[in-house]
Parts: C-alpha cells; sequence; structure tokens
C-alpha cells in the first residue's frame, strides 16, 4: 500500500467515524509512520493508533476475528 492510498483510507475514516474514539491496530509499516499520515492523524485526536511489534505483525490479520474484545 502507498502512503497516499493510506491517506485515503484515513480521510474516509475521519469523515465516518467523527465522533467518539476509533482505536487502529496497525503494524510497524513504513507506509503507516509515514510524514504525511502523521499529519493527517494529529487534526483528529480521536482516531487512536497502536502499532504492534514486528514479530507480532501476523496477528493484526486475526483481530477482525474477534470483534467482541473491543467491548470489554
Amino acid at each position: 500500500m502507498k502512503p497516499w492510498e493510506f491517506l485515503s483510507f484515513l480521510k474516509h475514516l475521519a469523515r465516518v467515524y467523527s465522533t467518539g474514539e476509533l482505536h487502529l491496530v496497525m503494524d510497524n509499516y513504513a507506509t503507516h509512520k509515514h510524514v504525511k499520515v502523521k499529519q493527517r492523524l494529529a487534526p483528529n485526536p480521536w482516531i487512536v493508533v497502536h502499532f504492534t511489534n514486528t514479530p507480532l505483525a501476523p496477528l493484526t490479520a486475526l483481530c477482525p476475528a474477534f470483534p467482541s474484545l473491543g467491548r470489554h
């Protein structure tokens, strides 16, 4: 994924989830830490980013399988 593709995704999230907190769990992929991505997130403090350790990155694929974890 290119940084501008991810920026488009973040722009969509900022529009759709403009109230309440939105927590994103992402791996340490360089696109996720690009300067323009950080600039996009700065004015949207309700979007909270959590980065996984590189060895744990494959586990982020499992997160959608456990939606109930976010409710506790």
